[in-house]
């Protein structure tokens, strides 16, 4: 492996905002085969099968973080990939899915607020790592989850390819998305 640089970085326009969207969760392995980008291998533009994926919409405290883990004295590069959930209301039904996602170690897509769409977990999933049910002792308080999933990956999150709209699509990835239906 060439360890080459191949380009510069200047400093780019202030038209982004952080934060994420939604997360889609698909279990361990049914991603497939992927399939990369001819031109470039951190783009994904389809999965070797159409997996069903779980979408969770997200707002406010929820972010994704990926450090670098880098040790010169083994030679070693990992990436650390830190998914930092807070889900809004206490429901049965998310108490059984989410002691489903602490059971497993699922695939997650992040889709943040500039249409991207990050693949974490890609070869050995994510685990959930920590986080709480509570609620609150005020009434501002919070009543729900919040989940820590942490992966450890070779290489950092890949992106999903452009879709028409000219943002990542995980529709034009043959995925088949379950969007949540509570209220």
């Amino acid at each position: 492996m060439a360890c080459t640089l191949s380009l510069g970085r200047k400093e780019p326009c202030k038209d982004v905002v952080g934060g994420i969207r939604a997360v889609y969760f698909a279990d361990f392995g049914d991603l497939g085969a992927i399939t990369y980008d001819a031109t470039d291998t951190d783009v994904i533009t389809t999965f070797g099968s159409a997996p069903s994926v779980y979408e969770y919409e997200v707002k406010g405290t929820s972010s994704f973080t990926q450090n670098i883990q880098a040790n010169r004295e083994n030679g070693t590069t990992a990436f650390e990939q830190v998914l930092e959930l807070t889900l809004h209301k206490l429901t049965k039904e998310d108490h059984k899915e989410l002691k489903l996602l602490a059971f497993g170690r699922p695939h997650v897509l992040v889709e943040d607020y500039n249409g991207n769409v990050f693949v974490a977990g890609l070869e050995h999933g994510m685990d959930v790592t920590g986080g709480t049910i509570v609620t609150g002792g005020a009434m501002g308080d919070l009543s729900g989850y919040t989940l820590t999933l942490t992966g450890m990956e070779r290489k950092p999150a890949n992106f999903l390819a452009q879709g028409d709209n000219g943002q990542d699509s995980i529709t034009d990835t043959t995925a088949t998305i379950t969007a949540g239906t509570n209220s």
